[in-house]
């Protein structure tokens, strides 16, 4: 079955950078980029709130850097004190919003049905979900990650259809976010295989293979290449990496060409 996938590199920065220092990472990368051939993937970067509206403008001017924010509520207004709607998030240029990130499950107890609310609201607002999901290592370790993977997906994306917008899953094993651990490349696959067996179960094989994949867990530019070139991995959600221009461009560049 031919897709039309193509390969994405997207970078989150979290907690990281205020305002003058993201627009300089911002514009290092674009320079990197613009002046190094490069390939066709999508490029998304995913900075603090604050800096948003000024990274808007810088990549108005050019680059073919998209933007995303990494979270937002699910309502469109109210008295919700310290929350950011997706219509604020369209208002400075956002395309994707990150739900579910383990850090936000982790620290915030956000469950698969409060996830659920935020991926369509995500929707209305013309946004696209990049859904994260993964396991944590006492999970692996007891035989229950494939009912933890299922269960995320099914309950975070019910509703979804065949008629959905476009949203995205990134597959981030918790036990190799920021510890230098990374799954090996056949891991990954294994997952991100099953990833889109489940995606397929719940709208529909075909629309399953449409779908980018994006692996996250301490993705660096020496194992990105061999990642990427499996079947199921359509690209990287990239932590500490993206926060160095040099090797988050390099990762986008061992994309292979889609």
């Amino acid at each position: 079955m031919t897709t039309n996938r193509k390969k994405m590199v997207a970078g989150n920065w979290k907690m990281h950078n205020d305002q003058t220092a993201a627009l300089g990472l911002c514009r290092e990368i674009v320079q990197i980029l613009n002046d190094e051939k490069r390939n066709d993937a999508e490029v998304v970067l995913f900075p603090p709130f604050t800096a948003l509206s000024a990274m808007n403008k810088l990549l108005n001017g050019g680059g073919g850097i998209q933007l995303g924010a990494q979270n937002m509520h699910h309502e469109d207004k109210g008295a919700y004190t310290g929350e950011i709607s997706g219509g604020m998030l369209t208002s400075v240029g956002c395309g994707f919003v990150l739900i579910g990130h383990s850090e936000r499950r982790q620290y915030f107890a956000e469950s698969n049905s409060f996830l659920n609310q935020k991926c369509h609201a995500a929707f209305r607002h013309g946004l696209c979900p990049v859904f994260c999901v993964g396991e944590r290592l006492e999970e692996r370790e007891s035989g229950v990650m494939w009912e933890v993977l299922s269960s995320q997906i099914k309950e975070g994306l019910a509703g979804v259809s065949a008629s959905s917008p476009r949203f995205i899953v990134a597959y981030e094993p918790v036990w190799a976010i920021g510890t230098g651990k990374t799954a090996s490349a056949d891991q990954a696959q294994e997952v991100h295989a099953f990833i889109r067996s489940t995606l397929g179960e719940l709208i529909t094989p075909e629309i399953a293979m449409q779908v980018t994949l994006l692996y996250g867990g301490s993705v660096k530019p020496d194992n990105a290449g061999e990642l990427f070139s499996k079947p199921d991995i359509d690209g990287g959600l990239i932590g500490g990496a993206a926060l160095d221009a040099r090797s988050f461009c390099e990762i986008v560049k061992s994309c292979p060409t889609s």
